[in-house]
């Protein structure tokens, strides 16, 4: 029996790829954890394996976007045919439909995938933020009516060649749990969350008997498809957002917010939205960890760790002392996460990324000054997997390279809290005889969520880390 190979989701915010490479001819015999293809997502490109074995059938060709969970190919048994595709192959070029089209020869609907976004060829996602076209309101005519450039261009000139809006999705009774919840999927409540929507106006899914993201994504739609009425308050939907002002001056260029800017816009935007956030400034004394370090570089052999290294070995270690920092807020309350994954940000040309360096607290400091090195060389040349970035359970972001003392780090969602490193600095003190001396220090700065724990609880978390630092010898010891 055929068994389908879909497009994976490769980490949690992964939600569709496009298709850059196929590594595997079609018709070949493969083996399962065989490197198939090659797709690019909104953060990286990563290699996909075969999850069987089985004689390759492309369905999709290089170039086209698919959401999570479409099928893409299949892998069939010797002598065995192909089923008939159920998802849209690479799109063709067709001519733009006109108005004047007979009712005979009219374009199909676009149709919708899993999740209810429309195939959109890459071509006609170009054009359409080109020409200022939706294409959720676009005919498609591609195979399996699939936008392509043409549609998009012919939307633009003439609108009747758009799609009526959707009606509203009708109120239904929602299924309520034990507890008092609608029954909702993990997803669905995610994406209710993010939207502001109320999952009890969102019909469930009969066959699944909960609330699904299909359905409170087809609930926004239908919402976003009917004018907006005034509530009691004179308020407008939630969903409605207001378009922003026009630039002030006539540009020089326009950089658009999609790709990597794009996520991180969202992100950041929805941590600051959805966390009660508070930043509480500390310097730490680094006379010890620069003893330190320069006793490596003398000895030799192995990776000297560099400052920011000495912070995430403190980091790691005062997270294990103190459990609430290590948590995430779930619909069942704070979940304090039992493994310790620090992550650290890397400043690139096009946005910020931030991958995981797995059991920080298992690594020495020369291991984890190797991790640290090589997931930074991994990001900056485009070599970094997707699991390599989910998965962080804290974050380390760094600013002393640009002079900067203290600043406001935005915490890294789901996580609960974030430390921001400034520059190594030489103050001035008094020493025990009374007499001025320099010391090295550096300013720690603390984002945390009062929603999860109070300003004196992170206090006595960042007073770990500076105790931390000023003995080096604890953090070269493996937990």
């Amino acid at each position: 029996m055929a068994t389908e190979f879909i497009m994976p989701k490769l980490g949690l915010t992964m939600e569709e790829g496009t298709i850059l490479e196929w590594l595997v001819e079609d018709g070949a015999t493969i083996t399962a954890g065989m490197p198939v293809l090659r797709i690019e997502t909104d953060k990286v490109e990563s290699d996909v394996e075969s999850p069987a074995a089985g004689v390759l059938h492309r369905t999709a060709g290089v170039g086209d976007t698919f959401p999570c969970g479409a099928t893409i190919g299949f892998l069939l048994a010797d002598g065995e045919a192909p089923p008939v595709a159920t998802t849209p192959a690479a799109s063709a070029p067709t001519p733009a439909v006109t108005p004047a089209t007979p009712a005979a020869m009219a374009p199909t609907v676009v149709r919708a995938s899993t999740d209810g976004r429309a195939f959109v060829s890459p071509n006609a996602k170009r054009v359409a933020r080109e020409l200022g076209v939706d294409v959720a309101h676009v005919v498609g005519t591609g195979p399996n009516g699939r936008v392509v450039a043409a549609d998009v261009q012919n939307a633009h000139h003439s609108p009747s060649a758009r799609r009526a809006p959707v009606a509203a999705t009708p109120a239904v009774a929602p299924v309520m749990s034990s507890n008092g919840q609608v029954l909702a999927t993990a997803a669905a409540r995610q994406l209710a969350e993010l939207l502001g929507v109320d999952l009890s106006r969102v019909p469930f899914d009969p066959a699944d008997g909960r609330v699904t993201r299909d359905g409170v994504a087809a609930h926004v739609r239908s919402r976003l498809a009917t004018p907006a009425s005034p509530t009691a308050t004179g308020a407008t939907s939630a969903a409605t957002v207001a378009p922003l002002a026009p630039a002030t001056q006539s540009p020089t260029s326009v950089k658009k917010m999609t790709g990597m800017r794009g996520t991180i816009a969202k992100r950041m935007q929805s941590s600051l939205r959805d966390m009660a956030q508070l930043t509480l400034h500390m310097d730490a004394d680094l006379d010890a960890v620069v003893a330190d370090r320069e006793a490596r570089k003398a000895a030799g052999g192995a990776t000297l760790p560099g400052f920011t290294d000495y912070v995430i070995a403190a980091c790691a270690r005062a997270l294990r002392l103190h459990p609430i920092v290590n948590s995430q807020v779930t619909d069942d309350g704070i979940a304090l996460l039992p493994e310790v994954h620090v992550s650290m940000a890397v400043a690139l040309d096009e946005g910020l990324i931030v991958p995981v360096i797995k059991n920080t607290p298992s690594l020495d400091l020369p291991g984890l000054a190797d991790e640290t090195k090589r997931l930074s060389s991994a990001a900056r040349e485009g070599k970094l997997a997707l699991g390599e970035l989910e998965g962080g359970t804290f974050s380390v972001s760094t600013l002393g390279m640009f002079g900067v003392d203290g600043f406001t780090p935005v915490i890294n969602p789901p996580n609960t809290a974030i430390l921001g490193v400034g520059r190594l600095r030489d103050d001035v003190v008094l020493n025990a005889k009374g007499k001025p001396a320099t010391v090295k220090r550096m300013t720690l700065s603390l984002t945390w969520d009062h929603r999860v724990f109070d300003g004196a609880p992170a206090a006595e978390f960042c007073r770990s880390i500076v105790d931390l630092l000023s003995d080096p010898a604890a953090l070269n010891t493996a937990h």
